[in-house]
């Protein structure tokens, strides 16, 4: 028992310093550069990407807060709008599917390249791929006359301190959860590393991650990242990989389908709040991260090692061997 909560206990420090080193310090400057207009101008830049995704040019504003912060500030901002309560359901769909897919940046794109994996590719992932899915919801709810209905605001969220005083203690909050999380976390998944249930998860979605091209080494951590969030899933990626135990190349495929698509309860039901249907922020969002994921990681095996160090890794990462079959 005095080794188990020894072991824990250093885990915990691991994982929680590695966090908490850099959210920290993105949180700060964030709110800086919120405060000299930086977000109103990126929503400025964002707006006439909107109309290819069939939404007005204001919720580009909504997406920069987003991006910039994280996804309950974008719908602060949205709550704001007066075309709020003009949008169908099929456009608060694609909207939300664009909060899923990007925000948060600072901090978990930081998170990613921690783990091993370059700037470029997060943003090109979480950024591009949320217009292409956002672009496709839009052709297909479009050409099928679905969702096409107006939408319905049944809820608000309450009015919040945007003061530096209410921003510090709303920070403090969340770190503070994000630690109670942690230690129940990792409390958690070694409890299930002792009883064995680790290596079943493995075995069962074995067909899913060979296809997604994750080693069976990575499962327990990218389903915390799918389900509870990137931060959770690539903070123990980082720990894995600075201890050997996960190999480069599943970093880049786990940190890949967290860029896409990572805290599918919490998140998704955000977002359903504004009255998104779930067959976008949920079903087809999951289809296309899969997707996407598989065919990226069939594609970079075939480069050489220098592309990978070029471009897809930090130099500090060695290229992966691709795998058998």
């Amino acid at each position: 028992m005095k080794q188990f909560l020894s072991e824990l206990g250093r885990e915990i420090w691991q994982v929680s310093y590695t966090l908490f080193r850099l959210m920290i310090p993105a949180l700060i400057v964030v709110k800086i550069l919120e405060e000299l207009g930086a977000v109103a101008y990126l929503g400025v830049v964002l707006g006439p990407l909107m109309n290819w995704v069939g939404l007005p040019e204001s919720m580009g504003l909504v997406w920069a807060t987003t991006m910039a912060t994280n996804i309950y500030a974008g719908m602060l901002v949205f709550f704001q709008l007066p075309e709020a309560e003009s949008l169908t359901v099929a456009q608060i769909t694609v909207l939300g599917t664009l909060m899923l897919m990007a925000h948060g940046l600072p901090v978990e794109a930081r998170i990613a390249q921690q783990a091993g994996v370059r700037l470029r590719v997060t943003l090109v992932l979480r950024i591009g791929g949320g217009l292409l899915l956002g672009w496709l919801l839009h052709t297909l709810y479009g050409a099928g006359g679905w969702l096409q209905q107006a939408n319905e605001l049944a809820w608000q969220p309450a009015p919040v301190d945007d003061s530096w005083r209410g921003w510090l203690i709303s920070q403090g909050e969340s770190l503070l959860m994000i630690q109670l999380v942690i230690i129940v976390l990792l409390t958690g998944l070694k409890l299930l590393r002792l009883a064995g249930i680790e290596r079943l998860m493995a075995w069962l979605l074995r067909p899913l991650l060979k296809l997604l091209g994750i080693g069976r080494e990575a499962t327990t951590i990218t389903i915390v990242g799918v389900t509870l969030g990137l931060a959770f899933g690539g903070g123990l990626l980082i720990k894995e990989a600075r201890a050997g135990h996960v190999s480069k190349r599943d970093i880049f495929a786990a940190m890949g389908l967290l860029a896409l698509c990572h805290s599918v309860i919490e998140d998704t039901l955000l977002v359903m709040l504004l009255g998104a249907d779930i067959s976008g922020v949920l079903w087809l969002r999951l289809l296309f991260s899969v997707t996407v994921i598989a065919v990226m990681t069939r594609l970079i095996d075939r480069r050489s090692d220098q592309f990978w160090r070029k471009h897809l890794v930090n130099r500090h990462i060695e290229p992966p061997q691709p795998t058998a079959g």
